[in-house]
């Protein structure tokens, strides 16, 4: 006996959107990334918006894990003064 095979229905929801991208990458999780700490200003700016805000993960791509090791490091930057708490 034969299975029916049904037609999958087209759904132009967003999970149907997220499927279509796919899985990104985080760009901190590379063996060949630079190490994350507050010495590191110029890998920390990438991560600091204009106006001096943390930019969150769903645009940085950054993983949940490192988004938290990266928030630590930008204020402690901060508060040794090598980043600035307000933009220009």
């Amino acid at each position: 006996m034969k299975k029916k095979q049904f037609k999958k229905k087209k759904s132009f929801g967003l999970s149907s959107k997220l499927s279509q991208l796919g899985k990104k990458n985080c760009p901190l999780a590379k063996k060949s990334s630079e190490e994350l700490n507050y010495k590191n200003i110029k890998l920390l700016k990438k991560y600091i918006s204009d106006s001096a805000k943390i930019l969150p993960t769903r645009i940085t791509n950054v993983s949940h894990g490192k988004q938290k090791i990266l928030v630590k490091e930008i204020k402690k930057a901060r508060a040794l003064a090598l980043l600035p708490y307000v933009g220009n």
